[in-house]
């Protein structure tokens, strides 16, 4: 009879830490890997500028626009620029595409401030912006910290501006200001999510006053009149404008022991990039097609043109089947899809958000979610057993590091992804993702280990 401790090993699931059971020269594969990730993360601030760099790293390994006019064989590399903010790469493969096709979606859209339509004000004497946030964020963690401003703006004559200040070491930055401890007695006796009202995010610009005789509005119009200078804009073309404030810090590794990236913007970056580089990196022609999914609008509900719940991807497919006599709907049908979006690691500070037995934990690989959703799993794609199954083979088959997580305790809240919406155009879909502390603050935290073994998973399943 085999040994108690031997039957345990045989009967018991047991998660193992990766870092444990890798080798140096995986950590250190993990690590190089990452470099290019924090370059990833530094060049995509926004969703915009994340669809140019991917299109460019596209590029260079031979992809190209697609035309809906040319019929795609077998090897044919094409990408697809929906309205410069979101994405579809894809490999044609040697099979038919009535065979579906290996999706892996994931958004480049992350959490932040945008600029009002009507935002520039004076105000004492300073200079402000108007903000409006975007996504689920902890609006006090946006304070009194250095910010930059990116986006385009679209004049009257159609001409663009593209706007990155804040970012390079020469560069001005901006920030929201806070009250002092001293005065905040009354602030602080507010709930915590109206320490920092909506209303209250307001971005400091500048101070100094345009030397005229006029009394009013002297340091407005000194900004405005900078702006004229240097972008030709007038205070009307921010009515045509897409302005973001984010974070101004760079990414940077996390630790003694340089384990860890800290970075603006990992939810979901953190994914898309992986997946990008997964398909990219297979050079091989593909028995199935391949497809990778950079959609926006996520963290507000996947709505409009370039948002998951948009017809984009629907369309992509009816037209590339379309020379072939297949319907759109059909190669969907047949597909598979890894809905790559973050999850929520443990925090040893705050560990009771979590019940343990499936919770996600740094350096345990990508955690794979059957169901997202909110408390009753509402809002969720329930992956069916059949797929969670064959995912599972094809991770382990592959010596994948990977693990399984709910997010957060069943009554305590929940969230969503693109699942739901993928699954509801008949594709079997499940999610996985790289867990992150501090998800959705200004400086969220990922692994290096979790984020490499997200990238070979996805290699794992395009193959």
């Amino acid at each position: 009879m085999d040994s108690v401790q031997e039957l345990k090993n045989k009967l018991f699931f047991q998660k193992e830490n990766g870092c444990l059971t890798r080798t140096e020269q995986e950590l250190a594969d993990a690590d190089s890997f990452c470099n290019d990730y924090k370059a990833f993360l530094d060049a995509g601030k926004t969703e915009r500028e994340c669809v140019t760099e991917a299109v460019r790293l596209a590029e260079a390994k031979g992809y190209v626009p697609y035309d809906p006019s040319v019929k795609l064989n077998p090897g044919d590399k094409v990408y697809l620029n929906n309205r410069g903010k979101s994405l579809v790469v894809c490999r044609i493969g040697s099979d038919p595409l009535d065979k579906g096709a290996m999706i892996m979606a994931a958004h480049i859209d992350s959490p932040r401030l945008d600029i009002k339509q009507v935002p520039l004000y004076e105000d004492k004497e300073l200079a402000m912006l108007k903000t409006h946030y975007y996504g689920g964020i902890k609006k006090y963690q946006w304070t009194a910290i250095p910010l930059a401003l990116h986006g385009v703006i679209i004049r009257r004559d159609m001409s663009v501006v593209t706007v990155a200040i804040g970012e390079d070491e020469f560069d001005p930055v901006f920030c929201v200001t806070d009250l002092l401890p001293h005065l905040a007695a009354e602030q602080m006796k507010r709930p915590a999510g109206e320490i920092i009202k909506g209303e209250e995010l307001n971005i400091l610009i500048g101070s100094r006053p345009f030397r005229t005789d006029e009394k009013s509005d002297r340091v407005k119009l000194n900004i405005a009149n900078i702006l004229f200078e240097k972008y030709g804009i007038t205070e009307a073309d921010f009515l045509s404008a897409e302005l973001e404030i984010v974070p101004a810090f760079k990414a940077r590794d996390i630790g003694f022991d340089r384990s860890m990236i800290g970075s603006y913007g990992q939810d979901d970056r953190v994914c898309s990039f992986p997946a990008l580089r997964a398909l990219l990196d297979h050079e091989d022609v593909p028995a199935t097609t391949q497809v990778v999914l950079l959609a926006d609008k996520e963290e507000i509900g996947s709505c409009g043109a370039t948002g998951m719940k948009g017809a984009f991807l629907r369309y992509f497919f009816d037209n590339i089947g379309a020379p072939y006599g297949i319907a759109g709907h059909t190669i969907l049908s047949a597909s598979k899809c890894l809905s790559a979006d973050v999850g929520a690691a443990v925090d040893p500070t705050f560990a009771d958000a979590h019940e343990k037995l499936n919770a996600a934990y740094l350096n345990y690989g990508p955690v794979i979610m059957k169901f997202t959703g909110s408390r009753g799993k509402g809002g969720s794609n329930d992956a069916s057993a059949e797929f969670m199954a064959e995912v599972r083979k094809t991770l382990d088959d592959a010596n994948i590091v990977w693990q399984t997580s709910e997010l957060g305790r069943v009554d305590l809240g929940g969230g969503g992804t693109v699942a739901a919406y993928i699954a509801e155009l008949d594709v079997d879909t499940i999610d996985i993702g790289v867990p992150v502390l501090s998800m959705h603050a200004p400086f969220e935290i990922t692994s290096k280990l979790d984020v490499y073994e997200t990238y070979r998973a996805f290699g794992a399943f395009i193959k």
